[in-house]
């Protein structure tokens, strides 16, 4: 019996010291992980490749104020505003067909129709957009839904925001639970394209949840995100990090 209790005991303090160290090990990575997360908008880094379909743009890589895509072609899909002399309608020739890929699957295959309403945006426009929203809601609130001059993903020419008329042709998470927001969600990766915002790594991207805001990539690495649940930044930082391709 005596053998039995101690055998007992050193049974309950094994798995104690495995509880206290597997705590230790779990806060240890959390720790880690909030480190890797970078104060927005310190420590700037303006990126050597701007044209890398994987080019990270965000709240601390910045694109060159100078930067403008050579490659940029009109849209050749259903357009919120038909202007041809309004930039947004323009996208880099490879992300243009790709979106029409994309929107051509989504009629085919389901019946969906698609809209692009803003894709490229150049540095000055950013600067009027910018402008005015923190006149209107304070550069706090600005923060969540603008990007700050040469911080904006549509100037890379690979960004794009989508809408639909069952959502009125606007910009709104109501997009991401309509029919068609669900479809572009689970196979826009098909077509090189990922969901850039999304709205369980609000913390990590700095921006509100944008089920409308598609960034080209490419499929490679569109679907390694989409399959492995990543944001631009794991993949960029950490997978091509760890393919020595940082900057492809």
């Amino acid at each position: 019996m005596n053998r039995m209790r101690m055998f007992l005991i050193a049974m309950s303090g094994l798995f104690l010291t495995i509880g206290m160290i597997t705590v230790f090990l779990f806060q240890t990575q959390l720790k880690e992980k909030e480190a890797d997360i970078p104060a927005f908008y310190q420590d700037v880094v303006e990126i050597e490749n701007p044209a890398s379909f994987r080019a990270l743009v965000n709240k601390n890589y910045r694109l060159p104020a100078d930067y403008e895509p050579s490659d940029l072609v009109l849209l050749d899909v259903p357009l919120y505003n038909k202007d041809k002399n309004n930039e947004a309608n323009y996208l880099r020739k490879e992300a243009a067909h790709a979106l029409k890929n994309l929107f051509e699957a989504a009629y085919n295959e389901k019946g969906y129709e698609l809209i692009a309403r803003s894709g490229y945006r150049s540095y000055d426009t950013q600067v009027m957009l910018y402008d005015r929203y923190v006149k209107e809601d304070g550069v706090e609130a600005a923060d969540t839904y603008s990007a700050r001059p040469g911080h904006s993903e549509h100037q890379t020419g690979l960004t794009i925001d989508i809408t639909s008329d069952s959502v009125h042709g606007g910009l709104t998470e109501t997009f991401g639970e309509t029919d068609e927001g669900k479809w572009v969600s689970e196979n826009a990766h098909r077509f090189g394209f990922i969901i850039r915002y999304p709205e369980d790594r609000v913390d990590e991207t700095g921006y509100q949840y944008e089920p409308w805001h598609l960034r080209y990539v490419g499929t490679e690495a569109a679907t390694s995100i989409y399959n492995d649940q990543l944001i631009l930044e794991d993949y960029v930082l950490h997978v091509m990090k760890q393919m020595s391709v940082l900057w492809d």
